[in-house]
């Protein structure tokens, strides 16, 4: 389970450690600002990038994955700090571990292969416009009256000159060496020239201060009662879908960039793991975070060791190096996420529009807008629902039907396609029982029943046939289709003529 490097790709040490330390500079900010929009104090935030970072590196099911304190969590806790504190926030981080663990038990890890390529695009696109608005907040300062007002004038200038000195080293250095990583290097250098011409620019240390000691066990301050469960289920299960949800997609992100495979389930599991861990040392738990994976990543981080090497790092800024941690420019980091959001937006997306069916890019679209609106949890199942009505209309309109009179003068009718909930209604329009003869047989040769609105709809046309004085038969009916109608039992009376058994592509092998 702790396999630090692995077997089947080849880990260079010096590369794991420097991008382990690439992130955790980057994972600083990010999490005191995600503890401060959750409404707690920064150092909550910070323990829960330490942990469930170290945790989910060490045990989860994707190397190279970096998980912390992140914004689609923390706008879910906000209010349920304001209304009952912060320790009911542990407990509900406790619960939520505890329901992603029985999710990776459960095998629902896999179900991540069902989200559609379109909804997948969304997601990045979406995700990287969330990272780059969330930079924004660091062009605004605190204006006379305590508000956050926009920077303007030489301070704006100043701001913007060392974020783009700080892309343009991130972008070229990599052309000349891959020694150092080239986010790390920007970080270094641009934290020097302002150290060393003492410019005025605001540093992490504005943010809030990250001194504090190592994370120390505590069991949530909570009544041990059933109406403190009632207040923190909605939350778990609400944090815990998100969790796993953003989690998996990232994996999957991470996969196509390695051209390696993650472990779903595994995910869930150390996930889960981490939390529970997290909510019993004062932390506010967390899930994957893109773009620290792709800082990492990019940086040669490819293993366990780099997201552990990261949280041995933030740790240590915070117990020991906080005072030189706090001196690092925020334009610096700033200018890091850019070019994590360059990097994470598919580029190759906006090429497909006429290229691909409007449908998907209405898919894609959508999914981007409403994570960027509401959450990712949202967005990716709305995204899926839509794909799958869309999937539902198009195979709908498919089945059809090739009619035929044998030499007996029975009516034949060849059906083809899937008789399901969406296709019930042009079922019923491919045949006449007031004009057709005595004897009416459908083939369902090159078609399948395959929900009980489909049963519903034969045992409905059978009694139109009846009504009629006509006898409705069917025949070639796959094993599958079969065992639904025997599972209706006497929800449905169908004529069935004796044949030969017809394998379906998804019947099991003999």
């Amino acid at each position: 389970m702790f396999d630090l490097i692995s077997k089947n790709s080849p880990i260079n040490l010096k590369s794991e450690i420097l991008s382990g330390l690439t992130v955790a500079l980057a994972l600083v900010p990010e999490a005191v600002a995600f503890a401060l929009i959750a409404g707690v104090h920064p150092l909550v935030g910070l323990y829960a990038a330490f942990l469930v970072g170290l945790i989910t590196a060490a045990m989860g099911g994707r190397p190279g994955m970096i998980s912390g304190a992140t914004g689609a969590l923390a706008v879910v806790m906000v209010a349920l700090v304001a209304q009952h504190g912060v320790e009911y926030l542990f407990a509900t981080v406790v619960l939520m571990g505890l329901f992603q663990i029985l999710a990776g038990f459960l095998k629902i890890g896999r179900f991540i292969r069902m989200v559609p390529y379109p909804v997948f695009l969304g997601f990045v696109n979406g995700l990287a416009i969330v990272i780059f608005l969330a930079q924004l907040e660091q062009f605004k300062v605190p204006g006379a009256d305590g508000s956050k007002v926009w920077m303007h004038g030489a301070e704006l200038g100043l701001m913007l000159a060392l974020v783009a000195l700080t892309m343009a080293i991130a972008y070229f250095l990599p052309r000349l060496t891959r020694a150092v990583p080239a986010s790390l290097a920007a970080i270094a250098a641009v934290t020097l020239l302002v150290l060393g011409l003492q410019l005025d620019t605001r540093t992490v240390g504005d943010l809030a201060s990250i001194a504090g000691g190592l994370p120390a066990f505590h069991i949530p301050m909570v009544p041990l009662e059933l109406e403190t469960l009632w207040i923190i289920l909605p939350y778990s299960l609400v944090l815990a879908a998100i969790g796993l949800i953003e989690s998996l997609l990232t994996m999957t992100l991470i996969d196509e960039l390695t051209e390696t495979r993650g472990d779903g389930n595994r995910v869930c599991i150390g996930q889960g793991v981490a939390n529970t861990v997290t909510g019993f040392f004062g932390g506010m738990g967390g899930c994957a975070m893109v773009g620290q994976s792709m800082i990492n990543v990019e940086s040669g981080g490819r293993g366990r060791l780099s997201g552990i090497v990261a949280a041995l790092f933030l740790l240590a800024f915070v117990v020991l190096a906080s005072d030189l941690i706090e001196m690092i420019p925020l334009a610096a980091l700033v200018g890091v996420m850019f070019m994590v959001v360059i990097g994470t937006f598919e580029w190759g997306s906006l090429r497909l529009f006429c290229r691909v069916p409007r449908a998907d890019i209405f898919v894609g679209l959508l999914v981007a807008v409403v994570t960027v609106l509401t959450d990712l949890a949202i967005a990716v199942i709305t995204g899926v629902i839509v794909s799958a009505l869309v999937f539902a209309w198009e195979h709908a309109k498919r089945i059809r039907a090739k009619a035929t009179v044998d030499g007996q003068g029975s009516k034949i009718y060849e059906l083809h396609g899937t008789l399901f909930f969406g296709s019930v209604q042009h079922f019923h329009e491919l045949f006449d029982p007031r004009n057709d003869p005595r004897n009416v047989i459908i083939d369902f040769r090159h078609a399948r029943v395959a929900d009980h609105s489909g049963i519903e709809a034969i045992d409905s046309l059978a009694e139109r046939y009846g009504k009629a004085d006509k006898t409705l038969h069917l025949r070639h009916l796959s094993h599958e289709c079969r065992q639904l109608l025997a599972k209706a039992g006497d929800l449905v009376e169908v004529n069935i003529l004796e044949d030969p058994r017809y394998a379906v592509s998804s019947d099991k092998p003999a």
